[in-house]
């Protein structure tokens, strides 16, 4: 693991908490946020990670296609593209996607963050491949939006977007959304 993360990170200081985040994040840590994670690893306080996540130069789409080639490799050709879309109950409206929209999570519409989660799995297992955050004030995906344009653009939910937009491609692909 260490080999494939480490190019990305071209300062030591930095590398280093990525690889501790990456430690973390595969332990069994009951909250998996700065805080939680830099006590798992021993740390005072999550400043390095929050500064490795908000502010530190790296290229993640370039680590994701790396993840994508690991797993490929390490799990096999041919697999099943899973797609879910996963509703974060939120209270405030500081996080990045929050707007009153459809959760999956609860059924109903809340103030929340969606996520689109797309998996690669094979008979040697499953992994995480590829992630994105869904926001509606950016650049809403709801048919109404799309209609109101004046050059006709095929509508598009929010798993096959994220599957068509991954460079990872599978014998067939499994969803499991109420919405688009």
């Amino acid at each position: 693991m260490r080999e494939w993360v480490q190019p990305h990170f071209a300062r030591p200081e930095t590398r280093a908490t990525a690889e501790a985040l990456l430690q973390g994040l595969l332990a069994r840590v009951e909250r998996k946020n700065s805080w939680g994670l830099s006590e798992e690893a021993g740390r005072q306080t999550p400043y390095a990670f929050q500064h490795l996540l908000n502010g530190a130069q790296w290229d993640e789409e370039a680590l994701r296609d790396d993840v994508l080639t690991y797993a490929r490799r390490r799990l096999g050709e041919g697999g099943v593209l899973a797609v879910d879309e996963t509703g974060f109950l939120k209270k405030g409206d500081k996080s990045a996607g929050v707007a009153r929209q459809y959760s999956g999570t609860v059924g109903r519409v809340e103030n929340c963050q969606v996520g689109v989660f797309l998996a690669y799995v094979t008979d040697q297992g499953h992994t995480l491949v590829d992630r994105e955050l869904m926001c509606l004030s950016t650049g809403s995906r709801s048919r109404s939006a799309v209609a109101r344009r004046e050059s006709p653009r095929r509508w598009d939910s929010k798993p096959s977007q994220t599957w068509r937009e991954s460079c990872l491609s599978g014998r067939w692909a499994r969803g499991s959304v109420r919405r688009g």
